[in-house]
């Protein structure tokens, strides 16, 4: 590999230690599995590679994926845990347990005061066809393509008010010059 990435102050070059590192999830609490399975399969397509349970602290991990015609995910549960902790860009709900009972306890977004996490961020093939696949199923937008000054670019949100970037990647081309 020839790039060494752009440089900026701060960043320094890859200590050869670190060969092999990859980010391989992201973490989202979730209040109720049911609904956040539901909205992250039905309207991003993703599958639960891996469940994993702690009884005993009584909170569950679903890691979800979007898959490949090509990608061959092993049917034995222990062979498909290490499979998924070896991919890339999985999406890991959290559920605590007996949140989804609790009627107005909600997950702070990150977007409101004090902000700190933003969003998780889709490609998708075609940005008006997600546009119109999100109005079909009811998803809550924060932005749409058209709107605000960032054209081009969809924000939507979860169950559990997570926001979303959704992008389509040839149409960020030009977007910055930095």
């Amino acid at each position: 590999m020839s790039f060494q990435g752009e440089q900026h102050p701060g960043v320094v070059p890859a200590p050869p230690q670190t060969q092999g590192f990859r980010l391989n999830h992201t973490m989202l609490r979730v209040k109720d599995p049911e609904q956040a399975l539901a909205f992250y399969s039905k309207v991003f397509g993703m599958q639960v590679m891996r469940r994993l349970d702690f009884e005993e602290m009584q909170f569950s991990l679903y890691f979800l994926a979007n898959l490949e015609p090509s990608d061959s995910v092993p049917e034995d549960a222990q062979a498909r845990t290490a499979w998924t902790f070896s991919q890339k860009g999985l999406l890991e709900l959290t559920h605590n347990w007996g949140t989804e009972n609790q009627e107005d306890f909600a997950y702070h977004d990150g977007n409101a005061e004090p902000q700190g996490f933003g969003h998780i961020c889709f490609n998708v093939p075609d940005l008006a066809a997600a546009q119109a696949w999100f109005d079909e199923h009811d998803v809550t937008f924060v932005k749409r393509a058209d709107q605000g000054k960032m054209k081009d670019v969809i924000f939507v949100k979860d169950p559990d008010g997570y926001w979303i970037e959704v992008i389509q990647a040839d149409l960020m081309v030009g977007k910055s010059d930095s």
